[in-house]
């Protein structure tokens, strides 16, 4: 609930970097768009707050608006939020039929949003980027891993744990050795006698693989279990009966992949590109506006390989 508290944003979001360019920036939902943070005051006309019983067409009416305005007051950068699939996948898993519907509603508010700048007559000259920020596995019963089974070991109380799944997070009091904690939860899941043990590996932060970037904040609580797919873990056994989805689980994994689409001026017409992590979007949404970025972890030559040299 305190999302809205500057401080957990660390980093400079699209928009801001749009609005100290002296450009205008509109967006519909996106996470910490309502946060005043720096050069962005999330102006009342141009920053929805996140209200999700608005309304799928709604929103896309709102940015459509935005091109009837005078051409100097048009945004040079939108976002705009859809919940599904998200939404339904949590509580049915990612093959259930109501995914099929969730993606197909998006798709119908895909062409809403192409009819109405075709109408308009500012379909090619807009880039459009589609992107989802996660993927979904199911989640089932059969797949737990209980604390509780690792008691002849070392006792885990529920107080230690900052998240339970898709990433097991433990922060124990400064008494105890998080090392020490660390091999004795390693010790009970390698034995055997733990059910699905062999699914969850438990790791001091700073020993967790380079890739995964997970290491260097203090938010990260000292101790980090990664769990195979569709694994999940709780406290203690018990007779819910319970089949959903999740995300979170380590990134390598394809089911945590999603989508990337580009369209207009600045992308090649029917090209495909190799996978490539979200965290690149950044450089290349400033490259397409032509403004320099804040310094980020995406890599400077990325929009490079992606995006249509400029003329």
């Amino acid at each position: 609930m305190g999302s809205h508290d500057p401080k957990w944003w660390l980093g400079e979001p699209l928009w801001e970097t749009v609005v100290n360019h002296g450009l205008k920036a509109a967006t519909y939902f996106w996470p910490g768009s309502e946060v005043n943070k720096g050069g962005w005051t999330c102006p009342e006309s141009l920053c929805k707050r996140y209200n999700g019983s608005v309304p799928f067409d709604e929103r896309v009416d709102t940015v459509l608006k935005y091109f009837d305005l005078p051409n100097d007051e048009i945004p040079s950068f939108m976002t705009l939020y859809f919940e599904d699939p998200d939404h339904q996948g949590h509580k049915v898993g990612p093959d259930d039929p109501q995914i099929t519907e969730g993606v197909a509603r998006v798709d119908g508010m895909i062409g809403k949003l192409i009819q109405g700048l075709e109408a308009r007559g500012v379909f090619e000259d807009v880039n459009i980027i589609m992107v989802g920020d996660h993927g979904m596995v199911g989640t089932c019963d059969r797949k737990l891993i209980f604390l509780e089974d690792l008691a002849p070991w070392i006792e885990i109380p529920k107080d230690w744990i900052q998240s339970y799944s898709p990433l097991l997070s433990i922060r124990p009091p400064p008494s105890y050795s998080a090392k020490d904690v660390v091999t004795k939860m390693n010790e009970g899941l390698k034995s055997g006698k733990v059910n699905n043990g062999q699914y969850l590996k438990v790791y001091l932060k700073k020993e967790l693989p380079d890739r995964l970037h997970y290491s260097e904040s203090d938010r990260i609580p000292p101790i980090i279990g990664l769990i195979d797919e569709a694994f999940k873990v709780e406290q203690q056994s018990s007779k819910r009966n319970e089949c959903g989805g999740s995300h979170g689980y380590d990134n390598a994994f394809f089911s945590m992949r999603s989508i990337f689409i580009g369209h207009g001026p600045k992308f090649a017409s029917g090209r495909k590109v190799p996978s490539f992590e979200n965290v690149q979007i950044y450089n290349m949404v400033t490259t397409i506006l032509n403004i320099q970025g804040a310094s980020n972890n995406g890599t400077t030559s990325f929009p490079d390989t992606i995006l249509l040299p400029s003329h």
